[in-house]
């Protein structure tokens, strides 16, 4: 399946470059290097996609060796996906590791599969993200670049069930090696050196239309909104991935919301310690598992209205990114940083997943 994966990638890279300005000697060079440089594969290449997937799963196989066990909560889930709705491609190139990332190699699982409709209308589901720092390989002009891997793992008994995966979980079991629960399915890779914090507006906007231009051509497909919404929402419903970034989008914002102390990572439970108790029938809880949990804020409970009026707002939300000056007195001058996203509203509120709702008094 990894072997798969890769060889329709180079396909759509190759067909791609095919077609670009990008001299002939180096179109293969650059397709490895857009996809396995970035995952953190240095140099040469492999001979064919068999060798790239042997060393992805080997790439898996370490992850899950050194990861910590993450378990995000239900309503820490839904604020992330509604932080990562606001982004624009171009706002993970502001991923900062030793900033926004809490360690170096963790494993979230999510409390229930997010169901993705990929390019060409085919459906998956991501039920967790891995991630660990690496050191990202291109090329024209060579260079190295700190890096994270992200890998996606799917639910092998989620809700995406075609009947060729139901066929494979079958023979797999037929033959006594049956797959896991989570299933690697992708592994992206993502520049972590804070590369574009300092750039412009206009920057960023040139930049995250040229992401779009490029997955348009390999999705063939034309449709889309240019404008993000201002405010995240999220329904529940399923994620359309036109661009191929909503995971990047998603542990961006994950992290992000992490690093501003929106969320609470729970302390690894001591063997021993006694937690909530148990309904009568099910296991206790793992002691290498931590549990990510939305914090306890205290943001401003009034926001003055245009009309001068204030407003009383009765839920949270998340509000994208943005561009803000801030003073650094080690320079003594303003650096243009970006900030985001974040959530607002009173601390008690319920999160808003779905429609915007707030009562003026």
């Amino acid at each position: 399946m990894l072997a798969s994966n890769v060889s329709n990638r180079m396909t759509e890279l190759r067909t791609v470059l095919y077609h670009s300005d990008v001299p002939e000697q180096h179109r293969d060079e650059l397709a490895f290097a857009m996809m396995l440089g970035k995952q953190g594969m240095r140099p040469p290449w492999p001979p064919g996609p068999v060798e790239a997937a042997r060393w992805q799963l080997s790439q898996v196989l370490g992850l899950l060796a050194d990861a910590e066990v993450l378990v995000i909560s239900p309503a820490a889930h839904a604020a992330v996906m509604a932080a990562a709705a606001t982004l624009e491609p171009a706002d993970v190139g502001t991923l900062d590791k030793d900033r926004d990332i809490p360690m170096p190699a963790g494993l979230l699982v999510l409390p229930e599969p997010v169901i993705l409709e990929n390019r060409g209308g085919s459906l998956s589901d991501i039920r967790a993200f891995g991630w660990k720092f690496v050191t990202q390989h291109q090329i024209l002009p060579d260079a190295e670049y700190a890096g994270v891997q992200l890998t996606c793992f799917m639910d092998r008994d989620g809700p995406v069930q075609p009947e060729s995966w139901r066929l494979a979980v079958g023979q797999a079991r037929a033959t006594g090696s049956p797959l896991p629960p989570l299933v690697p399915d992708g592994i992206y890779g993502l520049r972590a050196d804070a590369a574009l914090t300092a750039e412009s507006s206009e920057h960023h906007a040139a930049l995250s239309e040229e992401h779009r231009r490029l997955n348009t051509v390999l999705n063939q497909v034309a449709a889309y909104s240019a404008l993000p919404p201002k405010e995240g929402q999220w329904d529940g419903g399923r994620i359309e991935d036109l661009y191929d970034d909503f995971a990047a989008r998603y542990a961006f914002a994950f992290w992000r919301l992490a690093a501003q102390g929106l969320t609470v990572l729970g302390p690894p439970r001591e063997s021993g310690e006694h937690g909530v108790r148990l309904r009568p029938g099910t296991d206790a809880a793992d002691p290498d598992v931590r549990v990510i949990r939305l914090a306890h804020q205290i943001p401003a409970q009034r926001s003055k209205g245009d009309d001068g009026t204030s407003r009383v707002y009765h839920h949270r939300w998340t509000v994208r990114m943005h561009k803000v000056r801030q003073w650094c007195p080690s320079t003594q001058e303003h650096r243009l940083i970006w900030r985001g996203p974040y959530i607002k509203g009173p601390a008690d509120a319920p999160f808003m997943v779905g429609e915007k709702a707030y009562a003026v008094g």
